[in-house]
């Protein structure tokens, strides 16, 4: 398939052992910061400090925003675990001189964040899966494996840390496609912000297509049809704008929201987004088997294109594949919530029969993959969870974003050790 978010080359799985998560020093207790206040009585020109039993939480920890970005193949250089007894995702062998390394991971570190969107309270599985789904870019935050403990020890929600919990102004990016309108066109223009090189703000028609597709006014471009906008002149965007043909997907941001996210140091990435009119989603499809299967084939065929794929045919008229949704033609994308691009046809029949009384399908029209190859982006970022209502037999869908979806699951990409153990190589 065009898109590599499914099965990268750099995934592999690994044995570790459990790692003792003790301190540099040896006990943790004996590393935890200590907390001082001045001593008014002896003035300013004799600051003497005293230690106090203050443990407010601003003071305790300071999480670290780490921004990785690699080359196509390439691994960031550390492992990501949970272990046995031990809380947290837990940073583990981060390669010396590697990606990891150099945006400041370090061995122990406890990841709360993935392209701001806390983590820690979700599986391994889906963690694995939002930083895969990045591509290759990421932004993540982190805490020291010593102030991880010691706000665990004091039962600290770790959603009031600072970064994690956001100015209230900071939105999230709208990935919008925009479909021209006969009569005026696209109904929007790009201005460079003066100052600013490589920052575009947004100009709109009133009514037009792109205010119809979720753009606002003033909005700042940051991505165009898979390109990076900071790295482009004004010349090359309006040229792009021209060549577009009858459509384009962007990824906008309010202002004050842009303004945060650099200030923080934060990258705008399409994973954190929002979406708008966008003419293609992946499906997720609940499946429940009947006396005699689930009531369809699988096939492996190339396309014209040359792409090879598996595709659903031939769905028994009734039959449970019908009943939940599935169409002819469609490809199949995941099992369970497992990529099945590198999967031989064997091993995909069998993870569908040996999934008990209910499996999950992730399917997506031909031209759905190729809508989102072209933008360099994975068809798995955005799905509809496809329910069936037991009353009448109808199918409804319902768009889910896969940065808060706690269904995704992951298995391939784990390798358990022991039990509670997972470990994934990234």
């Amino acid at each position: 398939m065009g898109w590599t978010m499914g099965r990268p080359k750099f995934l592999n799985m690994a044995a570790c052992k459990d790692t003792p998560l003790s301190g540099p020093g040896g006990n943790v207790d004996d590393n935890l910061k200590r907390f001082f206040s001045f001593n008014a009585k002896e003035g300013i020109d004799n600051p003497a400090m005293v230690i106090t039993d203050d443990t407010d939480s601003g003071t305790t920890a300071h999480p670290r925003l780490c921004v990785l970005k690699r080359e196509e193949g390439e691994s960031y250089g550390f492992y990501l675990r949970m272990e046995k007894e031990q809380p947290g995702h837990i940073i583990r062998k981060v390669a010396p001189g590697g990606i990891a390394a150099y945006s400041g991971l370090r061995d122990g570190d406890r990841l709360l964040e993935v392209n701001c969107c806390f983590v820690d309270d979700i599986s391994h599985q889906e963690v694995t899966m939002k930083i895969k789904l990045s591509g290759n870019q990421l932004s993540l935050l982190v805490l020291s494996e010593e102030e991880y403990r010691l706000c665990k020890s004091k039962e600290y929600d770790f959603k009031k840390l600072p970064m994690v919990n956001k100015s209230e102004c900071c939105k999230p990016p709208r990935l919008c496609h925009i479909t021209k309108n006969p009569g005026s066109g696209l109904g929007i223009a790009f201005a460079p912000v003066e100052g600013q090189k490589g920052h575009f703000t947004v100009n709109l028609v009133a009514g037009g297509a792109a205010e119809k597709a979720g753009v606002f006014k003033g909005d700042r471009l940051v991505w165009m049809s898979g390109a990076i906008v900071e790295d482009l002149s004004h010349s090359a965007i309006s040229t792009m704008l021209k060549k577009c043909g009858s459509q384009i997907t962007i990824l906008v941001v309010d202002a004050e929201s842009e303004k945060y996210y650099n200030s923080q140091g934060i990258p705008i990435l399409p994973a954190m987004a929002t979406t708008h009119n966008l003419p293609y989603t992946a499906r997720k499809l609940h499946l429940l088997p009947g006396k005699d299967g689930y009531g369809f084939l699988l096939h492996l065929e190339r396309s014209p294109s040359g792409r090879v794929a598996y595709v659903l045919r031939e769905m028994v008229s009734g039959g449970p594949a019908e009943k939940a949704g599935m169409r002819a033609g469609d490809l199949l994308l995941e099992v369970n919530g497992e990529a099945v691009e590198g999967l031989k046809h064997e091993e995909i029949t069998d993870r569908v029969r040996q999934s008990g009384q209910e499996v999950t399908l992730t399917t997506i029209t031909p031209e759905g993959l190729d809508f989102y190859t072209k933008l360099g982006l994975s068809p798995l970022l955005f799905c509809e969870e496809v329910m069936v209502t037991k009353q009448d037999g109808s199918v409804q869908a319902t768009l889910i974003n896969e940065k808060t979806d706690q269904n995704q699951s992951v298995t391939a990409a784990c390798s358990h050790e022991e039990e509670d153990d997972e470990t994934t190589h990234l």
